[in-house]
């Protein structure tokens, strides 16, 4: 599957994806590299098998997951259609923006939550796990078209490690699930006196 992130621009595929479960059933897609039932997802997502499957309808009708092969009903097999999402508000359609925040926000505090969940039980990772794992923030005086740019070498170095999303034969012995988080977005900083 090759990582070429899918461009949101419908405001109504964003309010349908800004959903808390249908993003944990996206994750869990991914993380399993193959794909699942509602009832196996449901295991993943600590949602019920019946809510699962209603969520894999709706992120079907958008385009965000489709049947596999075989199954019917809760036995059926969903997978993902394909990995990555981007999405911007720029532009004048006020929907368009309501529904890109409601979206951002959503899958910030998802983020976050995780950061802290992982914060919280640092201490019981292997050492060489501890070592690796942290925060680094960096404030930039740049131009809108040299974060465009930054924000697309990062996507490149990012995307490298891409294969082993989709393919669980190529994720190496000792490796796991590592999120990155890139920020990006202006600060208002007063100027200093004088």
């Amino acid at each position: 599957m090759p990582f070429e992130p899918r461009r949101l621009t419908d405001p109504r595929e964003m309010r349908a994806l800004a959903h808390p479960v249908r993003l944990a059933l996206l994750e869990a897609l991914a993380h399993a590299g193959r794909p699942l039932t509602a009832t196996e997802a449901s295991e993943l997502v600590d949602e019920s098998p019946s809510s699962c499957s209603f969520h894999l309808r709706q992120l079907a009708k958008y385009g965000f997951v489709e049947e596999a092969e075989g199954g019917a009903g809760r036995r059926r097999p969903w997978r993902l259609a394909q990995l990555g999402l981007s999405f911007s508000d720029a532009g004048d359609d006020p929907q368009l923006t309501l529904a890109a925040t409601a979206l951002e926000r959503t899958l910030r505090h998802r983020y976050l939550a995780r950061a802290e969940q992982a914060l919280d039980s640092r201490a019981a990772l292997e050492p060489e796990w501890r070592e690796v794992t942290g925060t680094d923030q960096f404030v930039l005086y740049a131009t809108p078209e040299e974060v465009r740019e930054l924000n697309a070498e990062l996507v490149a170095l990012l995307t490298r490690f891409h294969d082993r999303v989709a393919d669980v034969e190529r994720r190496p012995p000792g490796s796991r699930p590592v999120e990155v988080i890139a920020l990006t977005y202006p600060v208002d900083r007063p100027d200093p006196p004088g």
